[in-house]
């Protein structure tokens, strides 16, 4: 019995061991387990039924493990978003229209100051509409509707908007792909070239590929943009190749995307890889701050990798580039105070992007942030992270302050992180204990619009119930 016992404490001393090496092992490598599930699935199946059903077993358990049953529930109503109440542009020349061809001849013939309002109703709109008149910095061109939620627009073409012109700005539109199919409906706002200075906010976007597309043009490109307060969202996964990014950001610089809502950005084809917003091809000084990026909300369990933010998404083609060499993919960018969530990949990731500060955000069901390539460099303060802070290949990773889970914790199932609110799997965010704060911090608002004091909470918000929206 001696000999038995002996024996029995070996076999569970070399088990404790194999495990711990596997940890260790998964950890350097930085595989988390929601990456490491499919990888199972794919290299088992086609074999015979028990090991396919082994790696089904085995994947589900590490889904399970690492994923939970967060973001189960959708989020409820936010102030951050496209919002019930106008916004709203004063003066100006008001350009009332009523039929998509008053539309068309109205943004023809725009001049600086001019207010083109949708009346109320449904527009279906084939074909684009084009914004290439300028306007100028004292009278910005305006297209709008006078309330949220009563105009709109179904376009049945490649690209909705296609904006070539600066000083246009877009408020309060309800728009919609409504293509056959998903390849024939790329963008509901194409911003190209000389477009500076363009703005879209309180607008309703859905089921485009990328929502909003914005890049160069024979040398000239359309610096100095603003996305704020608007939903972009799709209505099930996109069935194409092409790439599958709501906001999509190519070479252009000095863009702030804030007050966002960006969810269920599933790509159902090709190499299943999307992204909630990237900004790359040699961009610099992006912002992308206080937004809400739900990778999954309502498209759950499809196939694929889905990250939230990005600088440098999966790289350029250097023709495509500012400096037609793309030496880093972005310069001197921001995310600050986001909330990202339910991604089957990485909720940031970075890919040559030099010089980037990642400040005050909230990751809760991701693989983490990943930092990638020699050319990326990042500081990370006052971050609260469901899972790693990792480099590779020669990231210059620089931490002060952060809460993050290491990879190894995530195979045991532990998410202390999570732990911290009072039912993040129903979406309640409330702190369960109060929050954990720490003492530095720079001046600036909080997810909810929220003044920070010096004395903070670790991650993008102070209080999340002060990021609700009443509902009537």
């Amino acid at each position: 019995m001696k000999r038995l016992a002996g024996a029995l404490a070996l076999l569970a001393l070399l088990f404790v061991g194999l495990v711990a090496g596997a940890l260790a092992y998964l950890q350097a490598q930085g595989v988390a387990p929601r990456a490491l599930a499919p990888y199972l699935l794919h290299r088992t199946s086609g074999h015979n039924a028990l090991i396919e059903a082994a790696g089904r077993v085995t994947a589900g358990t590490l889904l399970r493990l690492d994923r939970g049953s967060y973001l189960r529930q959708a989020m409820p109503p936010l102030m951050v978003g496209a919002q019930p109440q106008a916004a709203s542009s004063e003066g100006g020349n008001a350009r009332p229209v009523a039929t998509v061809e008053e539309a068309r001849r109205a943004l023809a013939a725009a001049a600086p100051g001019d207010v083109i309002t949708f009346l109320p109703g449904s527009y279906a709109v084939k074909g684009k509409l084009f914004a290439s008149r300028p306007g100028s910095a004292e009278a910005p061109i305006v297209v709008r509707a006078a309330l949220p939620g009563t105009v709109r627009i179904a376009f049945d073409s490649a690209e909705g908007f296609v904006v070539s012109a600066p000083y246009w700005r877009f408020e309060n539109l309800g728009i919609r792909g409504a293509c056959r199919y998903d390849d024939n409906c790329q963008h509901a706002f194409h911003v190209v070239g000389n477009a500076h200075h363009f703005i879209a906010r309180n607008n309703t976007l859905a089921d485009f590929n990328a929502h909003f597309k914005i890049n160069g043009e024979k040398g000239a490109f359309p610096d100095h943009g603003l996305i704020e307060s608007n939903t972009l969202s799709n209505t099930g996964a996109r069935r194409t190749a092409r790439p599958v990014t709501p906001i999509d950001l190519v070479g252009a610089s000095d863009w702030t995307v804030r007050a966002n809502i960006i969810r269920d950005f599933v790509k159902g084809s090709g190499d299943r890889i999307s992204y909630g917003a990237y900004a790359k091809g040699g961009a610099q000084r992006t912002v992308f701050e206080r937004n809400v990026v739900l990778c999954e909300e309502k498209l759950l369990g499809e196939r694929g990798q889905r990250i939230g933010l990005s600088f440098g998404g999966g790289g350029t083609g250097k023709r495509y580039c500012r400096d037609r060499q793309c030496i880093t993919e972005h310069d001197a960018g921001t995310m600050r105070a986001n909330l990202v969530a339910g991604c089957s990949d990485v909720g940031m990731y970075l890919n040559s992007a030099a010089g980037t500060r990642i400040v005050d955000n909230t990751l809760l069901d991701t693989a983490g942030v990943q930092v990638r390539f020699p050319t990326s460099s990042a500081t990370f303060e006052g971050n609260l992270v469901d899972g790693p802070i990792r480099s590779d290949a020669g990231g210059v990773v620089r931490l002060g302050e952060n809460l993050v889970t290491p990879i190894w914790q995530l195979y045991l199932g532990r998410h202390p992180q999570r732990a911290l609110f009072a039912d993040s799997a129903r979406v309640d965010l409330r702190w369960q204990e109060g929050p954990p704060r720490r003492q530095a911090g720079e001046p600036g608002s909080d997810l909810c619009g929220r003044e920070r004091g010096a004395q903070r909470a670790f991650g993008a918000f102070e209080d999340f119930r002060q990021c609700l929206r009443a509902v009537p």
